[in-house]
Formats: C-alpha cells, structure tokens, sequence
C-alpha cells in the first residue's frame, strides 16, 4: 500500500515545489522527527525499567519463582529463568536506542538541510543573517530574489 502523496507524480525535492509543498514536507520531515525521538524517549523508559527489575532480581534468591509477561499472558517463571531473559532484551533495547538515536540524528541533518535550502524560518525564530533595519538599508530596499517561506 502507497503512502499518500508518494508516487502520484510529486516534483522531485527542491525543485519546483510550491510554498504549500515546501511547508507540508517540511512539516512531514519535522514530524518524523518528532516521532523518532518519541519512540527513543519511550525506549528509554523501557530500559530503566528493566534495569530497575533487573537490579532487584539480582538480590533475590534464583529458585524463587517470579511472574513475567510473554505476549499478553502472565506466566509463572523462576528467577533464574527470567534473568538471562531480561538481560538480553535490555541489550536489545539499548542497541534499538543507538539505532533510533543515529537515524534521528540524521533526519536532523536532512531537515537542516531542507530548511536552508528552501530558506524555512519558523514563526518566532530570529533570522541568523538578519537584515539591516530599513532605515540602514541602501536605496531601493533590499536586493535579490531570495522569497522564504514562514512556518508556523
């Protein structure tokens, strides 16, 4: 199944794209963003959690029995059996969290990369070549042909 707006003969990025095309992937590539580091921010979560379990099975004997989630259903374990378990999805977890973090990282650079080459400035956000006041400005006002696109 297609995603919307995928394939149905979208300009190619940056080139003919229209303010409101420019503005809706911009704000696609930002909530990509958003959702990347939601999903990292949850891992995280999961990964002190098991820390916590883990920490505290290591203290209890490892015949005593203990009740872990598989799936949905609450079985009946020993602690022996639980911790190895653990302890491998901690390892998975946190490679996930390195996974996440370099790719969010990198959806980090593309929307840099989009915002300048489209020159994006959100509301509220000082321009960085901010320009000379009106009154300091040469005759005639500004030159070039350089239009931004304002985001909200």
């Amino acid at each position: 199944m297609a995603e919307p707006g995928k394939g149905r003969g979208a300009a190619p990025a940056g080139k003919g794209l229209s303010a409101e095309q420019v503005v809706s992937r911009f704000n696609r590539l930002r909530q990509d963003q958003r959702g990347l580091a939601s999903k990292a921010a949850e891992l995280e979560l999961e990964l002190n959690e098991h820390s916590l379990v883990i920490e505290t099975l290591r203290e209890v004997d490892p015949t005593r029995k203990c009740f872990r989630m598989v799936g949905g259903v609450l079985v009946e374990r020993t602690v022996k059996e639980v911790l190895p378990a653990l302890e491998s999805n901690k390892e998975q977890i946190s490679k996930l969290i390195e996974a996440l973090a370099q790719q969010l990282q990198a959806k980090g650079r593309e929307l840099t990369e989009f915002r300048e080459r489209h020159n994006i400035r959100l509301v509220g956000e000082d321009d960085p070549k901010a320009a000379p006041s009106p009154r300091d400005a040469p005759e005639g006002g500004p030159k070039g042909g350089s239009a931004g696109v304002l985001v909200s």
